[in-house]
Parts: C-alpha cells; sequence; structure tokens
C-alpha cells in the first residue's frame, strides 16, 4: 500500500521532528510512505480575503500537479467530517477491499485549501473540532494512519 501525505510548506517546528521521524519508522512496516512538500507562499500582514484566494490558488496548483494517479484522495479540512479512529480505520480497510492502494492526504498551508483542490478530493475530513497549525495536523495524522494500521492488524497499539 502507498500512504503519500502532500503538505503545503516545510517543517519549521523542530520539536515535532522526533515525533513525525518516529512514525516514519513504525509506518515503514505497514505501507510505502512519501511525504510531498510543496512550497508555501507568503501570507501578508492582514490579509484580505482576495489575497487568501489568491494565495489558495497558487499553492492548489502545485498540490492538483502532486497528486499521483489512481489514488483515493483525502483533503484535511476544518469544515470537513469527523472521524474517530476506528472509523477512519474501517474507511480505509474498506477502500482496499474495493480495490484502493494508493491514498493520498492533503494538508493546506496557513490559508488552508482552495475550493479547487477541495473538489478533487474524493473525501474531506476533519481530525478535529479544534484548531492546529498544519504543522502539527502532520504529526497528528501519521499517528492517525499508524493507529489505523494497528486496528486494521489487531495489534495492540502502543507508542
Amino acid at each position: 500500500m502507498a500512504i503519500n501525505i502532500i503538505t503545503v510548506g516545510s517543517l519549521k517546528s523542530s520539536f515535532l521532528e522526533p515525533g513525525i521521524e518516529e512514525f516514519k519508522k513504525r509506518l515503514n512496516r505497514y505501507c510505502d510512505l512519501n511525504i510531498i512538500e510543496l512550497k508555501d507562499e507568503l501570507v501578508p500582514k492582514n490579509p484580505s480575503q482576495k489575497d487568501i484566494a489568491a494565495l489558495q490558488a497558487l499553492e492548489g496548483e502545485r498540490i492538483v500537479k502532486s497528486l499521483p494517479e489512481r489514488t483515493y484522495v483525502f483533503a484535511l479540512d476544518v469544515k470537513g467530517k469527523p472521524m474517530t479512529s476506528t472509523g477512519f480505520a474501517k474507511s480505509l480497510n474498506n477502500l482496499q477491499v474495493r480495490g484502493y492502494s494508493s491514498f493520498t492526504f492533503i494538508i493546506g498551508g496557513a490559508t488552508g485549501l482552495s475550493n479547487f483542490v477541495l473538489q478533487q478530493a474524493d473525501y474531506r475530513f476533519s481530525l478535529s473540532h479544534m484548531t492546529f497549525t498544519h504543522q502539527m495536523i502532520r504529526l497528528l495524522l501519521l499517528e492517525q494512519i499508524y493507529r489505523a494500521f494497528k486496528i486494521n492488524n489487531n495489534e495492540p497499539y502502543h507508542l
């Protein structure tokens, strides 16, 4: 199975790196993990809605160009449907049964994802009703993907 994570912006918070590296190492047992970091746009101070839309459009073009072929696309969106860990695991398992072997998760930049990118997604979901930085979401998503594999393989989950 291939898991792709397309993320806008590079990791700037060094305190997140050890956790991300740990989950990347753990996930090697279950999948081929590919993290694609795309250039983010500089957000001006006090941006207008027009500024935000323009930034999202530029980042969105890069995202869509980076989407692998024949992959099931999950867009992480604050307005997306919430999912439990077991529900997420079940969804991945059901998609595999339906023949999917590649999954791509999109994490937007500081201003979120454009409507065009959201329309490209097969599923829009939210990891939480709370707000997190897009950099923290990378760590949280990796942990949930790892947890899903553990659940689907009936293995105990230990950190």
